[in-house]
């Protein structure tokens, strides 16, 4: 039985978490996930303490690996999740992982910080020997 994980969709899945690896592209994709529709890239720059190329070129590197739909208007862009490829990315971690994917360090929806809220904390202690 071969259980290597074909070589097309590991090239594939490396370009992914290469684009999401950057806390910028990260962010952006946090950003456009909140809005209720498609943005002009007017708007992502107004968001974000970034200049007009560098967000072009976080935005590009997040068209070219499906994760957001550029859309043409007129002159303008307008940009917007795609919904298809984020729904691929959690199977993509899970085929990564042989199906373990659910009980690895992954936090679930509700642990990850809310925009403008205090960031969740937990405490552990450890037992000393």
């Amino acid at each position: 039985m071969n259980d290597i994980l074909p070589r097309a969709a590991a090239e594939e899945y490396a370009d992914w978490f290469r684009t999401l690896a950057d806390p910028t592209r990260l962010q952006v994709l946090a950003w456009l996930a909140r809005q209720p529709a498609p943005v002009p890239v007017r708007a992502v720059v107004d968001a974000f303490p970034l200049s007009q190329s560098t967000v072009s070129h976080h935005l590009a590197a997040l068209t070219r690996t499906c994760f957001v739909v550029a859309e043409r208007r007129g002159t303008s862009t307008f940009y917007s999740v795609d919904p298809a490829c984020l729904r691929a990315l959690p199977a993509a971690a899970d085929q990564i992982m042989a199906g373990a994917s659910g009980i690895c360090c992954s936090p679930s929806l509700a642990d990850l910080p809310t925009p403008g809220l205090p960031a969740r904390t937990t405490t552990t202690t450890q037992e000393r020997p």
